[in-house]
């Protein structure tokens, strides 16, 4: 049994697959808008909540010259248009604990990345906006490692939390997703899931930048569901090969609604198990 986690007016875990998803990165309000909007009828149509995620900075590009997005104050606006014209709950990382509180102001999940699961008072000051905290499980930890982190968000009483698996490292600009971490982590108590678009990334694997194989991404997240994830989370992009962030590994928005379509049916037989 898993805890529900409220975000804006969804409640996300022990009922229908949840969906996070959006661009890597705020490339414009226009396009943010154009996805969210698709999405938002795409799971409509599916009867699945659906959360919209785009990153206001990429504080960790591959490459010093790579785009970052509009930075802090510009996205959090676009954000907020967003949440404000779609009606949806919006989700965005932080990198710095001072991004916390003007970031709870409009977000209604709270990300912090997987290389930065670990930065104890980025974790404790995301936890203690009260806002939902998704923490994606860093590449370099075990499943199980991830309790001692679990611990830090619920020193602060909040208990609205989501963790993500998003591959671990193997060999050099390889990720593998071991799927047993899945049901692992939903030990722990808490909603888990899939992010089906950065497991397949290939860190590095352009030299200046990072590569990927989103052909693998119906596999992975498909496994990941029979496994058991509560949720699934996606980059999508209208136009992935010119998309500013991780062009390689982002799923067409066009192939959003039958990939979707699949994980309920996948979700729906083994709830019916």
């Amino acid at each position: 049994m898993v805890a529900k986690v409220n975000a804006g007016m969804l409640t996300l875990g022990g009922g229908p697959l949840f969906v996070i998803a959006g661009p890597c990165v705020i490339e414009s309000k226009s396009m943010c808008i154009e996805i969210a909007s698709a999405m938002k009828a795409a799971c409509g149509e599916l009867g699945l909540p659906y959360v919209f995620k785009a990153s206001f900075d990429k504080a960790n590009r591959t490459s010093l010259s790579s785009f970052r997005g509009p930075g802090l104050h510009k996205g959090l606006d676009i954000l907020a248009a967003v949440k404000g014209k779609v009606g949806v709950p919006v989700l965005t990382d932080i990198h710095e604990p001072s991004q916390a509180a003007p970031v709870a102001g409009i977000a209604d999940v709270i990300q912090i990345p997987a290389f930065l699961c670990r930065q104890t008072d980025l974790v404790i000051a995301a936890a203690e906006t009260r806002k939902a905290v998704n923490v994606k499980k860093a590449q370099f930890l075990a499943p199980w490692d991830m309790k001692p982190v679990i611990e830090k968000v619920q020193s602060t009483g909040n208990k609205n939390l989501i963790l993500t698996e998003r591959g671990s490292s193997f060999g050099y600009n390889t990720l593998v997703v071991d799927m047993r971490s899945i049901p692992l982590m939903k030990a722990f108590g808490y909603p888990v899931t899939i992010d089906g678009t950065h497991s397949v990334q290939k860190p590095g694997g352009l030299g200046t930048a990072t590569g990927g194989d989103r052909g693998m991404v119906p596999t992975i997240v498909k496994a990941a569901v029979a496994a058991g994830a509560d949720g699934v989370f996606l980059e999508v992009h209208p136009d992935p090969d010119k998309a500013k962030s991780d062009a390689a590994n982002s799923l067409a928005l066009s192939d959003a609604p039958e990939l979707l379509a699949s994980l309920k049916r996948i979700h729906e037989a083994l709830a019916g198990e």
